[in-house]
């Protein structure tokens, strides 16, 4: 393919202007359609964006033959079903994160895209990212030597929207897979992956401590990368507003780097040789770096850093965490 016609399967709030508008903005791609459920909500998208074509049916834009590749930006209990209905069609899938409720839903989706002879792609776009390119580099030209061991510390206060007849899907595990755990720790995770390869075991404890929905509210972990590195986490979404924290570390012998997954603040460098800062904000369309890898990869110019199967290793490590076994 020498453009790539992409269709949005749930244009919602990420599509705006995380994703959406880089579409269009990258060589040899373009937006074609977008569907939604409500219908009107589509059209009115399509209008904003310039988008040519609107659906509100999913599988009339997956049959679409001018839609090349799908993307499938929905909540994660349809991840599943949508990918494998892509599939079905010959067409390239680009699914956001998490890739799935469960690690054994990530398998099935690998397995019909394998079988489907498609790629399949997963929003981890952190892995495009001037800031954590940078981590990834201090680490590998060894500014802080030998890396020992990681910390995630990710706290925040409770969420001002809970309504109890009307939860947010992000902390209902039915529709998440687990609460906001499973919404944010996984780009902590997955970027570490990267980073640092493959975390080959992981366990954890869980707790919903506040009652306010059904999911978890906090969650510890140990894991240990095949390299032999250790790491530790904690996840707690009922703190005061003062304690609020996104903070990750890589220690090493020599030093160590600290670093936000969310927040838009200074990479640290400390080692003996004193401290250093590098400020690498992130573009404004913060998929767009991203998404042009899998452009290049299906124009046949290049290669997308996230896949199914690097993308399953995180929800394995994500049930191992919580105790999911299935």
């Amino acid at each position: 393919m020498q453009t790539i016609r992409w269709g949005i399967i749930g244009c919602g709030d990420v599509t705006e202007v995380k994703s959406g508008p880089a579409f269009r903005k990258i060589p040899n791609s373009q937006l074609v359609a977008v569907m939604r459920r409500d219908g009107a909500k589509a059209q009115d998208y399509a209008r904003r964006h310039g988008v040519p074509k609107w659906y509100d049916n999913a599988q009339a834009l997956i049959n679409d033959p001018e839609v090349d590749a799908v993307y499938i930006a929905t909540p994660p209990d349809s991840h599943h079903d949508y990918t494998l209905q892509v599939a079905a069609t010959g067409k390239p899938v680009y699914v956001e994160k998490p890739m799935a409720r469960t690690y054994a839903e990530c398998q099935e989706m690998i397995t019909a895209c394998e079988e489907a002879q498609v790629p399949l792609f997963v929003a981890f776009y952190r892995r495009c990212l001037p800031s954590f390119l940078k981590v990834k580099e201090l680490v590998d030209t060894g500014a802080i030597g030998e890396v020992r061991f990681v910390n995630i510390n990710l706290y925040h206060p409770i969420q001002s929207n809970l309504e109890t007849n009307n939860l947010p899907w992000r902390v209902q595990p039915d529709i998440a897979g687990g609460g906001l755990f499973f919404d944010l720790a996984p780009h902590q995770l997955d970027i570490l992956d990267y980073i640092l390869g493959p975390i080959a075991s992981a366990s954890g404890q869980t707790a919903n401590q506040a009652g306010l929905y059904p999911a978890e509210d906090i969650v510890t972990a140990q894991f240990r990368f095949q390299s032999g590195v250790l790491g530790s986490g904690t996840w707690c979404f009922t703190v005061a507003e003062t304690q609020r924290t996104d903070q990750m570390e890589i220690i090493g012998s020599k030093g160590k780097i600290t670093f936000a997954a969310f927040d838009k603040v200074a990479i640290q460098l400390e080692t003996g040789d004193g401290k250093k800062q590098f400020n690498l904000p992130p573009p404004v369309h913060i998929q767009q770096p991203f998404i042009q890898t899998i452009v290049e990869e299906l124009t046949g110019q290049g290669e997308c850093p996230s896949t199914g199967v690097t993308a399953a290793r995180t929800a394995w490590i994500m049930d191992q965490i919580v105790g999911k076994r299935h």
